[in-house]
């Protein structure tokens, strides 16, 4: 879900995103050997735009809330700029519409870069914007007996967004009895 939130093991997490790290090594190396070969004003366009429309956006509505709950269009718009999907699809439409070009290696670079450095995944409705340490995730830990991760040190912790504690299992089926 998110670093805060992995909702895996720490140890899962951690190999996940290891995965990413090996995808932002290949680019990497893909960068520094056709650096020449880079137009640089359309890489730096094209690595900025996925944020300006992705996340600076869901970012200033999540800090002027105050931890109350924002539009879900800001997660939609950091999932679908933050898919590698959709930015396979654009460089496919840029590779038709104007030509195949290395700068386009900058797409996966910041995905991966996200993903493996940063430990961004896809944002859930079910969970504030900027990741927050949520009870639930902490008790699982706790009943898993693993350490509980470094917290992210925003201002507030809010709430999930549109989270509606939850009855225990047990109250439901005693009421559905009765």
């Amino acid at each position: 879900m998110d670093q805060a939130n992995p909702f895996e093991t720490p140890r899962t997490y951690s190999l996940h995103r290891a995965e990413y790290l090996v995808g932002l090594a290949v680019t990497t190396g893909l960068i520094i050997a056709h650096f020449g070969e880079i137009r640089w004003w359309v890489a730096i366009a094209l690595f900025l735009y996925i944020d300006l429309i992705g996340y600076i956006p869901g970012a200033i509505a999540f800090k002027r809330s105050g931890g109350r709950p924002i539009p879900k269009t800001y997660y939609v718009l950091y999932n679908v700029m933050h898919s590698l999907i959709t930015q396979a699809a654009v460089a496919a439409l840029w590779c038709w519409l104007v030509e195949p070009e290395w700068a386009l290696l900058v797409l996966p670079f910041h995905l991966f870069g996200d993903r493996g450095l940063f430990g961004n995944f896809m944002k859930s409705f079910a969970l504030p914007f900027e990741p927050v340490r949520q009870p639930g995730y902490l008790r699982l830990l706790d009943d898993l007996g693993l350490a509980h991760p470094k917290a992210v040190g925003h201002a507030t912790e809010p709430t999930p967004v549109g989270h509606v504690p939850a009855q225990p299992v047990r109250r439901q089926r005693q009421e559905a009895v009765r």
